[in-house]
């Protein structure tokens, strides 16, 4: 084991609406609130439980040719430097989306050029 999917990121207008929506249809509840109005839901339990949560993030218009739907891994068996080495010997590539390089968190490209971010959370295998 390497990683697990932790978070599933949707890139959203009205986050609040859509956590509404999703906490009903997945029987999920509000985990985080963020200062940008981002919000997190997931099952009662909690992040790094079996079900990844959804993290709704606050856009004001979707960006022009990006999916607005990206993964969130967390590293199961090592810390997080050795996945994103393991990661990279994959195929999988830096992207740069503007951070700042103080987030504790990488963001990657996979072989096909779909964003994803190796978290620094380390889950425990399932």
């Amino acid at each position: 084991m390497a990683c697990r999917i932790s978070e599933l990121v949707l890139g959203c207008r009205d986050p609040e609406l859509l956590a509404r929506f999703w906490c009903e249809v997945l029987d999920f509840v509000v985990l985080d609130r963020e200062v940008d109005g981002s919000v997190e839901i997931g099952p009662r339990e909690g992040f790094g439980g079996a079900q990844p949560t959804l993290f709704l993030s606050r856009r004001a218009e979707p960006e022009p040719g990006k999916p607005r739907l990206h993964i969130d891994v967390n590293a199961t068996d090592r810390d997080q430097e050795d996945e994103l080495e393991r990661l990279l010997a994959l195929g999988a590539r830096p992207a740069d989306i503007g951070q700042t390089g103080d987030e504790s968190w990488h963001v990657l490209a996979d072989p096909e050029g779909n964003e994803f971010c190796l978290l620094k959370r380390r889950l425990d295998p399932l």
